[in-house]
């Protein structure tokens, strides 16, 4: 079984907000294999169990708020006995263009708080993961307030080819692997090609 996280931030006021992308992948993934999440306590997540592409999955998404995703996500992991190597990981990543999705096999938290809690809480690095880009980087000192923010019109119209391309993406990586996943994707640019 697989774990595939999307990381955000729960309730109205972070809908629709730029580190809130992790969610909107998962929530459009688990939408296409009909996969049915409901809130656990136990857990602090939304977590559903279902089959994408043949594999077993639990599509979650920690409501623990971003900088304390591990929390969640590593009680999950004890529950069900899965290795670090079987957890999958959707963020938003602000160094990354709008546009650009890349996938990384294992590595730091690059200062995204919800991948430094997961290091922390699940003691290490070596998960892969889906970075979806919402930048260019505004500035450290811009940084927090824009990931907190709704994207705007424009931005809107290119997450509408970006999630689909996402959800497309963690399909193949979980049919094909890492190195085919990394080759078909870590070049494509959605604006580019519009």
């Amino acid at each position: 079984m697989k774990i595939i996280a999307g990381l955000g931030n729960p309730g109205e006021k972070y809908k629709n907000t730029r580190h809130n992308v992790g969610f909107m992948v998962t929530e459009a993934l688990a939408s296409k294999y009909n996969v049915k999440g409901s809130f656990n306590s136990k857990f602090n997540a939304i977590v559903g169990k279902g089959v994408v592409k043949d594999i077993e999955v639990l599509i979650v998404q920690p409501l623990t708020y971003m900088n304390l995703s591990g929390e969640a996500i590593s009680k999950i992991m004890n529950w069900y006995k899965v290795d670090i190597a079987d957890l999958f990981v959707v963020f938003d990543d602000v160094s990354l263009d709008m546009g650009k999705i890349r996938f990384r096999e294992e590595g730091s938290a690059g200062g995204h708080n919800g991948i430094k809690s997961i290091i922390s809480c699940c003691c290490g690095q070596n998960f892969p993961r889906l970075k979806v880009g919402i930048g260019p980087n505004p500035g450290e000192h811009l940084c927090t307030s824009y990931v907190l923010e709704k994207f705007t019109a424009e931005e809107s119209e290119i997450l509408k080819k970006i999630i689909p391309l996402s959800v497309e993406a963690v399909e193949d990586y979980l049919l094909s692997g890492m190195n085919f996943a990394q080759n078909k994707y870590n070049g494509i640019d959605v604006i580019e090609s519009a």
